[in-house]
């Protein structure tokens, strides 16, 4: 656990950091600052806007979001395994096992709270 290990991680976070600093710095000095009723005003597509932007959208929707990005990131882990699984053994056989239980229960708690039920 030599410290000078994270050298790069450190460095690279600085940098990162300090483009990001920079960038919001330098932009608003050097971008044009036009103000007007004109440039202020919305404008979608040349259409005039109307009405309210706030429209309820149901929970079905953002819930069905959520729990695809969920699952499809669980499914990101099956890569290495398929990669690497004759390196990995019967050991790394039972890990994807219990992974993959853990998936179905996870799976099956969200069918039976209902959350992918659109007729309720």
């Amino acid at each position: 656990m030599d410290p000078s290990g994270y050298m790069p991680i450190i460095l690279q976070s600085l940098v990162a950091l300090g483009f990001v600093a920079l960038v919001l710095i330098v932009v608003p000095l050097l971008g044009p600052r036009r103000k007007g009723s004109k440039k202020n005003e919305n404008f979608e597509c040349g259409i005039e806007s109307e009405g309210n932007a706030r429209i309820p959208v149901s929970i079905k929707y953002f819930m069905t979001a959520i729990l695809f990005v969920l699952f499809d990131v669980e499914v990101i882990f099956f890569y290495p395994y398929a990669v690497n699984f004759r390196e990995m053994g019967p050991q790394g056989f039972m890990a994807v096992l219990i992974f993959i239980a853990i998936f179905l229960l996870g799976f099956y708690y969200v069918l039976r709270k209902g959350a992918l039920d659109w007729e309720k």
